[in-house]
């Protein structure tokens, strides 16, 4: 858990001072804890010991106000690593299986894609209603959600049943079993490309494309949570980089080479998502190219941009893994297949960027992995977090 980026979300149960204990023993273990608190969860604790313990103000509903640096809820989501709801109440619960957001924790649970942890705390006649069963069973149907808990034992009403919280220890003890399972790229050494080269024409013009980054940043962000040490090289892209991650700004195709090549050496996986351009002018204009008052054309000489990945074919090492990705509009299989063959990649993933559904810009996408085997494997059509978990599973298994 050593500089685990851990938020922990107290609601409104008498059990939330047993989370206190939790904080202390995350932070024994080196981890950075943020605590969120519900106005329910107030009326049983003051916010100050949460704020002792972990070091940090305690985000709650009347201190979030808008912020010129930032969304709140979203720049918390993507700071966080895990996500721990403790003690979960059945009206928590019902909003997280139901995508409510109506205030801050059911907002900023809902924009996090990391592991959420429920620990619930209820009533045994509130934990057994079929509303809040039923509100269980479809959160574990959603990825990366656990449940630990209830057990039985005796509730605040002085009677026992099943609705008491399990225990700090027990629920540390978990954590530490669920991270060796999902911490699978622990030690990995991944270097990630993403967003669009811009190539200049003159100081206020540039040939670039619809890349948005986000598969990219979707890449390094789940790699970095699944234990990579993940270094991004990134062009243009309006997206918060995640915490942990370090980020090298490129512009063009020329930049993003010797970044790539200066980089490499030192990884031993290079998943290169960036849309690269692949044309740039012979010559860049030193000013602004005006329009002359009887010219209708201007004639734009191109040339080709650096093959990056030709150039790290010729260093690449045993060992070593090359991913690419074909964005393509037509012959998608072919085109890709064609590229992985050429570049010596170890593979690709041939996504069809004409399709408005899964084009540059999206959030959703939908590929097909090819492997140097030939070997094919298509995805649905889903997030991109989505794609960028199976794109790391394989990797994984490439590395042995």
């Amino acid at each position: 858990m050593d500089h685990m980026n851990i938020a922990v979300y107290v609601t409104g149960s008498v059990a939330c001072y047993k989370t206190l204990i939790l904080i202390r023993m995350l932070k024994r273990r080196g981890a950075n804890v943020r605590i969120i608190m519900s106005n329910g969860a107030q009326q049983f604790i003051k916010p100050l010991p949460f704020q002792a313990l972990s070091g940090h103000s305690v985000i709650r509903e009347q201190a979030v106000n808008p912020s010129t640096h930032g969304i709140p809820h979203v720049d918390l989501a993507r700071w966080t690593d895990v996500a721990i709801i403790m003690p979960a109440t059945a009206n928590v619960i019902a909003k997280m299986a139901n995508g409510i957001a109506d205030g801050i924790v059911s907002t900023c649970l809902l924009a996090t894609s990391a592991p959420k942890i429920i620990v619930p705390a209820m009533n045994n006649l509130m934990f057994i209603n079929p509303a809040t069963q039923r509100n269980l069973r479809l959160l574990k149907g959603y990825p990366n959600y656990y449940q630990w808990g209830p057990t039985y034992g005796k509730l605040a009403e002085g009677y026992p049943g099943k609705g008491r919280m399990i225990e700090p220890k027990q629920v540390i003890n978990k954590l530490g079993q669920l991270l060796n399972r999902h911490q699978f790229l622990h030690g990995l050494r991944l270097l990630v490309t993403a967003g669009g080269t811009e190539e200049p024409i003159d100081p206020v013009r540039f040939i670039t494309n619809g890349s948005s980054g986000k598969m990219g940043y979707a890449v390094a962000e789940r790699a970095h949570q699944m234990g990579a040490d993940v270094t991004l090289i990134s062009g243009h892209a309006n997206i918060p980089v995640p915490s942990g991650i370090k980020v090298i700004k490129v512009q063009t195709t020329e930049d993003m080479g010797h970044a790539v090549l200066d980089q490499y050496p030192k990884a031993d996986a290079l998943v290169m998502s960036a849309a690269l351009a692949d044309f740039e002018p012979v010559h860049m204009a030193d000013q602004k190219i005006k329009k002359g008052p009887s010219s209708h054309h201007m004639i734009l000489k191109l040339k080709r941009t650096p093959d990056v990945l030709k150039r790290v074919a010729k260093i690449k090492k045993s060992g070593q893994l090359t991913i690419g990705f074909a964005a393509e509009t037509q012959n998608l299989i072919d085109n890709a297949t064609h590229k992985l063959k050429a570049k010596k990649l170890d593979l690709i993933v041939a996504n069809d960027v004409s399709n408005p559904k899964i084009g540059f810009g999206g959030d959703n996408n939908q590929v097909t992995f090819i492997d140097r085997n030939g070997h094919q494997q298509k995805t649905p059509v889903e997030s991109k977090l989505k794609v960028a978990d199976q794109l790391l599973k394989i990797i994984a298994k490439l590395k042995g």
